[in-house]
């Protein structure tokens, strides 16, 4: 059975363009990385993790600053905490920055986030939880949604009782990642877990897990009923796996188009975060971009080692100076961004 992914859903009021959802990501989904995916085809993006402690008090010592772009849109704006009326502060601020959606977090593993009571640990403390999205569905007028696991421990089932109580509590819709909090990301995705979900709830489910190509989207959403997949890792450095998931085309990248989208990427971060954050912040994505067999593995060794974002851009173009003229066109084509609508410290993480 194929599905059309093309499709147009809606979560409340907001219409998704596409069934492909691009995953908040902590250290990732900075606003580059967001409108990267909104041009390949994802009709949704979210921002990464934003700690409501970081928003109530500005907290200095993060990092990260969240910024919203007209081309990002239809965006939601993930928020993490375990206190209702601080969750429901900072979602008013979510709101009021432009964010078309409030999701929040439920599935976390993280250590550093579950210890502060907060992520995958709410899904053991269900009238918390339920407690989380009625303080901040009544505190927006936009959409409010959830992403969660399936439960803390291996094989738990919590999230087929919790669910329906967080849409009784004004979840509009309901994001799965069929892991538990004790796997991380090893294992696989069950989505029988999801199909479950789906049948439990009258929201739209998003399933999220493992959806690396377009068979698995195509499989995932026919047997489970969702109404559309999330896809994560596979995007990392590699926009054409969004590409794919929605047209079919397989077509590697040729070296010229990676490396102009690598470089596009490193001027829009430089733009967002500045020189000094970005070089570190950007090593990670040498690997993911040239990794694949696009490039050997002393090139992208290689890279890391240089001190400055302009020594990496020079190296890059002397290994591949065709990359010059798709990433002209790119540039053009590219809207501008210089609408800052929220510039406020946010996770832990500090997207770095």
């Amino acid at each position: 059975m194929q599905v059309n992914l093309h499709e147009t859903w809606h979560i409340g009021p907001v219409e998704i363009p596409s069934r492909l959802v691009l995953a908040p990501m902590a250290g990732v989904s900075v606003q580059a990385f967001r409108r990267q995916g909104r041009r390949f085809g994802a009709g949704l993006v979210c921002s990464e993790m934003v700690s409501c402690a970081g928003l109530q008090h500005g907290n200095e010592r993060t990092l990260g600053y969240l910024r919203i772009a007209a081309d990002e849109r239809p965006l939601a704006v993930q928020i993490f905490g375990s206190d209702p009326r601080v969750m429901a502060e900072a979602a008013a601020m979510v709101e009021e920055a432009g964010a078309d959606i409030v999701d929040i977090n439920f599935g976390c593993p993280v250590k550093k986030v579950t210890k502060t009571g907060a992520g995958a640990t709410l899904l053991d403390e269900p009238d918390r939880a339920c407690r989380v999205v009625e303080a901040v569905a009544s505190a927006v007028s936009v959409p409010v949604t959830v992403k969660l696991r399936r439960g803390l421990e291996n094989g738990s089932r919590a999230c087929l009782s919790v669910a329906p109580r967080l849409v009784d509590a004004g979840a509009a819709s309901l994001t799965l990642h069929p892991r538990s909090a004790k796997q991380m990301y090893t294992g696989a995705a069950d989505h029988a877990l999801t199909g479950e979900l789906v049948s439990l709830v009258d929201v739209p489910v998003v399933a999220s897990g493992d959806i690396t190509s377009r068979a698995r989207a195509q499989a995932v959403l026919a047997t489970t009923g969702a109404a559309a997949v999330m896809v994560g890792r596979a995007a990392q450095g590699n926009p054409w796996a969004l590409q794919e998931i929605l047209e079919g085309d397989g077509v590697e990248p040729s070296r010229e188009e990676v490396v102009a989208e690598l470089v596009l990427f490193m001027h829009e971060t430089v733009r967002e975060l500045g020189e000094h954050r970005a070089t570190g912040f950007l090593k990670k994505f040498y690997g993911w971009y040239l990794g694949r067999g696009r490039f050997p593995r002393a090139f992208k060794a290689e890279l890391t080692q240089l001190p400055t974002i302009a020594e990496v851009e020079a190296r890059l173009f002397a290994a591949v100076p065709g990359a010059r003229f798709p990433l002209a066109r790119l540039e053009e084509e590219l809207p501008e961004s210089d609408e800052v609508l929220l510039d406020l410290p946010i996770s832990i993480y500090g997207g770095g």
